[in-house]
C-alpha cells in the first residue's frame, strides 16, 4: 500500500546526540505546519471509500486509481521539526536535527574556474601529469568537466569522490545543485563522522527518502538555505514533485558511465583530518588493480586521467592528487627537481626528526622522500603540504615551551595542525615505498597487509610526538624541567648498596651476566675492580646502559630530568638516535656549568638549591673508567620502560653482544637501567639466552611442579603464548628455554618479588 509518509518512528542517527545546540520550535513554525496539514486534508475531497485504523485513514479515490493514507496530525509521523531562529518558519529536519544548506558559494572558487570548466578550483597537476582536482560541482558542472577531459584527449577517466560527508543534489532550473546537512550551531561547516565512512552512500539514500517524505507532507516542497549569515529570503522552498527531483552522489556521477564507457567512478571517503587510513589506500589500490593500462608499463594504452573531487577542492583533494600522481609517476617517470628546490627541501627536512628517522630505517630512504617531495611540488597550486608543515613548525618554534606543553587554544590548534600534516607526509612517503615494492608485482599485497609486514613504520609513527617535541634551550633556568636524584626514592631492594656501592647488584648463578641500577663514578669503579680481581678476572667487560632518559652526574650523584609537577615521571627527550640523546645531555651539562648559581634539585625526598662544581655525562663517566680499566666496553641501547623491546632493539642487542662473546669467551655482560629492575631484567634474560646459544643450554633443568591455584598461568600457559607456541617451529622447546632463562634470572632477585610470569598474572588479577 502506498503511503504519503510512514507512520512508524524513523530510526534516529546514532550521531544525533553529538550536538548540544537546541532546535527551536517557534509559534510561527507551528502555524506553518498547521497550514501544511490543511493542504493535505484537501485531498480527501476525491474520496470514494474511507477505512479507519489505528494509524491513519486509508483513502480510495473515486476513479479507483489511487490508494493512500492521510494523517490528520502530521507530527504523528515522528519526524522532528524546528527552525533556525524564532523569526523564521519551521520545517522538518534531516536526521531529526539538521538543516539542508547549499554546499558552496562563489567565494569558495579561488581559481575562478566554475564558469569555464564547470567546477570550483578545477586544476591539473603540473609537469603534464594526468591528475586533476576540483571542488564540488553541480550535475551540469560535472558534465562540463568531463567534456574538458575529453577535449584534452583522455580516453579513460577515473573519478574519485573523496568526501566523507553526505551530499544531496536538488533540482533547480535545469540543473541539480549540491546541498549538505548542517548543524544549527555551525551552519558554515560540514558535518563529519555522521556514519562510518564506508556507509556514507547508504546515509545519502536515507536522507533522500526522508526529504521525499517531508515534501509529501509539505505540499511537495522542502526548505533549504543559501544565506546562513543574514538569512535574507530564507528558508527557500525547493519543489520536489517526484523522486527524480533529488539525487544522491552516485546518481550524479555514475550515470555518465552509460554515455562514456571509459568513465569509472569510485567513492573514496577520506578523513578531513590526518592521513588516509590503510583501508582507504586499499580501496584506492583495488581500483588500480582493475586498470591494465596503469599497472602494466608495456601497455599500448596511455595511463588514465585521475579526477579527485572534494568539498572546496583543497586538503583531501590535494591528498588524493598526490597519491594519484605517485602512481602515475611509477607508470611513467618522476618529475625532476632543480638543484635550488632540492637543496631548499633538504634543508627543511633536516629539521624534521621524524622524516630523518624514516629515512634511516627505509632502504634508499632519501630517494623515496625526494620523489614524494617532487610530487607534492607539482600538486601544490592550491595547497602545499610541505609548506604547511614547515610554517606550523616555525610558528611553534617561536614559543619557548616544548611541544608537549599546551597552554593556549591557538597553540593547541597549531600543534594539532602540525601533526596532522606531518602524518599525511609520513604516510605518503611510506606509500611511495610500498609502490616501489608492489607496483612491479601488480600489487600482490594490499597496503594494509604490507604495513603489517613492516611493523616498524607503525612504531615510528607512534613515536612521532616524542621525536618532534624538541626541548628548548635553558630548560633548567626557565624551570621547565627539574633535576631529581636517582636516590629520590629508596631503590635498593637487593640491599647491595652497602657492599657494592650500587643498588640491586646481582649475578645470574654461574653465568657471566650481571645487573644493577645506575651507578655513579665511584660505584662504577668499585664494580669494575670487583669484576677484574684475581677471583673473577674478566678480560672483557661489556657495559650496556638501557636508559632512554637524560642522565648526568653532578658532584658524584646521578640526576635525571623530571617534570616539576610530577617528580615520579621521567621526561623522555625526542632523541632519534643515541648520539642525539648524548647531545641533549651535553647541552644540559653546559647549561648547568654556565649558570654559576644554585639550581633547584630534589634529593632524598627534599627540595634543595644546589650549585654544581662538576658535571659529567654517561659517556664521560665510562670514558674516564676505560682509561683505568682497559677491559671496559660501553654501549647505550635505550629501551622504553615498561614496554616490549622492538625488533630493532633486539637486532641491535644481538649484533652488539654476540661478536663480543665470540671474540672473548671470558666476557662479563653488565646491564643497568634506572632502578636495575624491569629493563635490566629484560637485558639479563636476553644476554643469558645469547650466552646459552653460544656455549650450550644446561641439560639438568627439570620443570618445577606447581600446585597452586591457576598453576598453568604460573607456568606461563597463557592463551596468547600457547597460540604462539603452536605456530613456532619447535615452539615448546623455545618456550622452555625462555622459561629457564627467566627462572635463572629471577632466582637471584627474590627480594624484588619480580618474575615476569608472576607479574603478568598478578597484574591481570588487579585489573
Amino acid at each position: 500500500m502506498g503511503t504519503t509518509a510512514s507512520a512508524n518512528r524513523q530510526p534516529e542517527s546514532t550521531t544525533q546526540q553529538k550536538s548540544d545546540a537546541p532546535v527551536k520550535q517557534s509559534p510561527k513554525a507551528n502555524a506553518q505546519l498547521n497550514n501544511e496539514d490543511q493542504g493535505v486534508n484537501l485531498q480527501t475531497g476525491k474520496v470514494k471509500s474511507l477505512f479507519t485504523n489505528k494509524v491513519a485513514p486509508v483513502v480510495i479515490t473515486c476513479n479507483l486509481k489511487e490508494e493512500f493514507q492521510v494523517h490528520d496530525d502530521l507530527r504523528k509521523a515522528h519526524y522532528c521539526t524546528g527552525s533556525i531562529n524564532d523569526n523564521l518558519p519551521g520545517h522538518y529536519l534531516v536526521l531529526g536535527k539538521y538543516f539542508l544548506v547549499k554546499d558552496l558559494n562563489k567565494e569558495a572558487d579561488s581559481l575562478q574556474t566554475s564558469s569555464k570548466h564547470g567546477a570550483p578550483n578545477f586544476r591539473r597537476s603540473q609537469s603534464g601529469c594526468p591528475v586533476y582536482g576540483m571542488g564540488q560541482p553541480t550535475m551540469n558542472g560535472f558534465k562540463q568537466v568531463l567534456q574538458t577531459l575529453k577535449e584534452d584527449g583522455y580516453e579513460e577517466i577515473i573519478c574519485f569522490n573523496v568526501r566523507e560527508e553526505p551530499v544531496l543534489f536538488l533540482h533547480q532550473d535545469d540543473d541539480f545543485v549540491p546541498y549538505t546537512p548542517r548543524d544549527r550551531a555551525k551552519l558554515k561547516e560540514n558535518i563529519h563522522n555522521l556514519c562510518p565512512r564506508n556507509q556514507v552512500e547508504n546515509l545519502e539514500l536515507t536522507i533522500k527518502k526522508e526529504i521525499l517524505d517531508f515534501a509529501a507532507l509539505s505540499n511537495r516542497n522542502y526548505y533549504v538555505y543559501h544565506d546562513v549569515e543574514q538569512f535574507v529570503d530564507e528558508p527557500r522552498k525547493c519543489p520536489i514533485k517526484r523522486e527524480d527531483d533529488i539525487h544522491v552522489s552516485e546518481e550524479v556521477y555514475r550515470r555518465h558511465v552509460f554515455t562514456m564507457t571509459s568513465l569509472r567512478y569510485k567513492r573514496l571517503p577520506l578523513s578531513i583530518d590526518g592521513a588516509a587510513e590503510e583501508a582507504d589506500i586499499d580501496a584506492f589500490i583495488e581500483v588500480l588493480r582493475e586498470t591494465p593500462s596503469l599497472i602494466f608499463k608495456d601497455s599500448p594504452k596511455p595511463p588514465p586521467a585521475f579526477l579527485f573531487n572534494g568539498y572546496q577542492g583543497i586538503g583531501r583533494t590535494d591528498l588524493g592528487m598526490i597519491m594519484g600522481a605517485l602512481v602515475i609517476s611509477h607508470r611513467t617517470s618522476f618529475p625532476s627537481l632543480d638543484r635550488r628546490e632540492k637543496n631548499q627541501g633538504q634543508q627543511q627536512e633536516d629539521h624534521l626528526p621524524t622524516i630523518q628517522a624514516l629515512i634511516s630505517c627505509t632502504e634508499d630512504g632519501s630517494r623515496i622522500v625526494d620523489e614524494v617531495g617532487s610530487i607534492v611540488g607539482i600538486c601544490s597550486e592550491m595547497y602545499d603540504l610541505k609548506e604547511a608543515i614547515y610554517q606550523s613548525r616555525k610558528k611553534l618554534e617561536t614559543d619557548s615551551r616544548p611541544l608537549d606543553v599546551q597552554f593556549t587554544e591557538a597553540r593547541e590548534y597549531l600543534i594539532r595542525r602540525f601533526f596532522q600534516c606531518l602524518e599525511q607526509y609520513f604516510y605518503l612517503i611510506v606509500f611511495n615505498k610500498y609502490l616501489h615494492e608492489q607496483y612491479p608485482m601488480a600489487f600482490s599485497f594490499t597496503f594494509s597487509t604490507w604495513m603489517r609486514r613492516h611493523g616498524f613504520y607503525f612504531r615510528l609513527l607512534s613515536q612521532m610526538p616524542m621525536l618532534e617535541m624538541m626541548p628548548p634551550a635553558n630548560i633548567l633556568s626557565k624551570q621547565i624541567c627539574t633535576l631529581v636524584a636517582d636516590d629520590y626514592l629508596d631503590l635498593d631492594e637487593m640491599s647491595s648498596k652497602r657492599e657494592m656501592k650500587v643498588a640491586n647488584f646481582r649475578r645470574v648463578s654461574k653465568m657471566p651476566v650481571y645487573g644493577m641500577a645506575q651507578p655513579n663514578s665511584e660505584a662504577l669503579g668499585h664494580i669494575l675492580s670487583y669484576l677484574t680481581d684475581d677471583r673473577r678476572h674478566y678480560t672483557t667487560i661489556l657495559c650496556v646502559n638501557l636508559r632512554e632518559d637524560v642522565v648526568l652526574e653532578g658532584d658524584g650523584e646521578i640526576f635525571s630530568l623530571r617534570d616539576p609537577e610530577r617528580l615520579m615521571h621521567h621526561i623522555m627527550p625526542p632523541a632519534a638516535s643515541v648520539e642525539h640523546l648524548e647531545k641533549i645531555a651535553v647541552d644540559l651539562m653546559m647549561e648547568i656549568l654556565s649558570l654559576k648559581k644554585p639550581i633547584e634539585v630534589w634529593h632524598e625526598q627534599d627540595k634543595q638549591m644546589k650549585e654544581f662544581k662538576s658535571c659529567l655525562t654517561l659517556n664521560e663517566i665510562y670514558s674516564q673508567m676505560s682509561m683505568l680499566y682497559s677491559q671496559v666496553r660501553y654501549h647505550r641501547l635505550p629501551i622504553d620502560n615498561c614496554a616490549t623491546p622492538s625488533e630493532k632493539d633486539f637486532d641491535a642487542f644481538f649484533s652488539l653482544v654476540k661478536p663480543v662473546l665470540v671474540k672473548d669467551s671470558n666476557t662479563a655482560l653488565v646491564f643497568n637501567c634506572h632502578d636495575g629492575k624491569g629493563r635490566t631484567t629484560t637485558g639479563m634474560v636476553t644476554g643469558l639466552l645469547i650466552v646459552w646459544h653460544i656455549n650450550g643450554f644446561p641439560e639438568d633443568y627439570e620443570e618445577e611442579l606447581v600446585s597452586v591455584p591457576d598453576a598453568k598461568y604460573t607456568k606461563g600457559e597463557f592463551e596468547a603464548i600457547l597460540s604462539l607456541v603452536r605456530i613456532l617451529p619447535n615452539g615448546n622447546q623455545m618456550k622452555k628455554e625462555v622459561d629457564m632463562a627467566l627462572d635463572a634470572v629471577s632466582d637471584i632477585m627474590t627480594p624484588m618479588m619480580y618474575h615476569l610470569r608472576e607479574t603478568i598474572i598478578n597484574t591481570y588479577r588487579k585489573v
